[in-house]
């Protein structure tokens, strides 16, 4: 992926010194080839079902009964959101930067899906009514490349629509990243970036992460690309760094766990305990009738 307003080839290095091109070229090696990102939310694990209802019921809060909307799913994967959403009646474009992926979504057919850049998107101003940016943030290494996708997902989210935005909190990422290792001490410059700004940098875990928030940074950030009424939810709950390690999908796990998350998730500092942070926010409405 390269910006919008750089030509092709040009490297934006972020504060942590990562590559953004050589995280882009990761991000198509992984989905191409290393990761089945369908079955991640829907057969894989406990974590992953849980992940994709609690998602799901969280964007439901938001659909009005009988209307349909517009909606953009930006860095949606092989359409496991966008197949729900057309079945509901929907009319959903999905955009994702793996070819590969796009093709899977494509054969769904009952939406559109192309490549691209959620750094710059393809559509007109003030296009669509529910925006999903679920993917990208956690890929983008730099603030600026960041803001640049939540400014075009804004930039494309009419007046009064909402956008919904998923990041990975940083110290999920943190486990994660020394999972059966005893971190050693003192802490490795690469962990201590992790951990005080996000910043991600590890050879040896497969996962093209390249930037990890808190729930405040993510709200911060959706608060500086113009939303507001932003509210943040962890979605796993903090069952759900277990049940990833566990590795199976087991249903007897599933209603607890998913209570569990219900109760916890809006709780600052709880929530950042989830595997992922779902935050939402509404743009603007004009001062004028739309």
């Amino acid at each position: 992926m390269v910006r919008a307003e750089d030509g092709p080839g040009v490297d934006h290095i972020s504060s942590s010194g990562r590559d953004q091109v050589t995280i882009d070229a990761a991000i198509q090696r992984y989905y191409s080839a290393d990761f089945d990102e369908g079955s991640r939310l829907t057969t894989r694990t406990t974590a992953g079902k849980i992940e994709f209802l609690r998602t799901r019921e969280l964007i439901e809060r938001q659909l009005e009964p009988g209307r349909k909307l517009h909606i953009a799913d930006i860095g949606g994967g092989t359409g496991v959101h966008a197949t729900w959403l057309a079945e509901a009646g929907h009319l959903v474009r999905l955009l994702d930067p793996v070819p590969d992926q796009v093709e899977r979504a494509t054969r769904v057919g009952t939406f559109q899906a192309v490549v691209g850049d959620a750094r710059h998107l393809p559509w007109p101003d003030d296009h669509f009514d529910l925006t999903l940016i679920l993917g990208p943030l956690y890929h983008l290494a730099s603030a600026q490349d960041r803001h640049l996708a939540l400014a075009e997902a804004v930039r494309v989210t009419r007046p009064g629509g909402v956008l919904f935005a998923a990041a990975i909190p940083r110290f999920v990422a943190f486990g994660a990243a020394w999972l059966g290792e005893e971190p050693p001490s003192p802490l490795p410059a690469a962990l201590a970036k992790l951990l005080e700004a996000g910043s991600f940098q590890f050879d040896h875990v497969a996962f093209p992460g390249a930037h990890f928030h808190t729930a405040e940074e993510l709200i911060t950030e959706l608060a500086t690309a113009g939303l507001t009424d932003i509210t943040c939810e962890g979605v796993e709950g903090p069952a759900g760094p277990a049940l990833e390690v566990r590795g199976t999908h087991d249903d007897d796990l599933l209603d607890p766990a998913l209570t569990i998350a219900r109760r916890v998730g809006p709780i600052p500092g709880v929530r950042d305990l989830s595997n992922h942070l779902l935050a939402w926010g509404r743009v603007p409405p004009l001062d004028r009738p739309i």
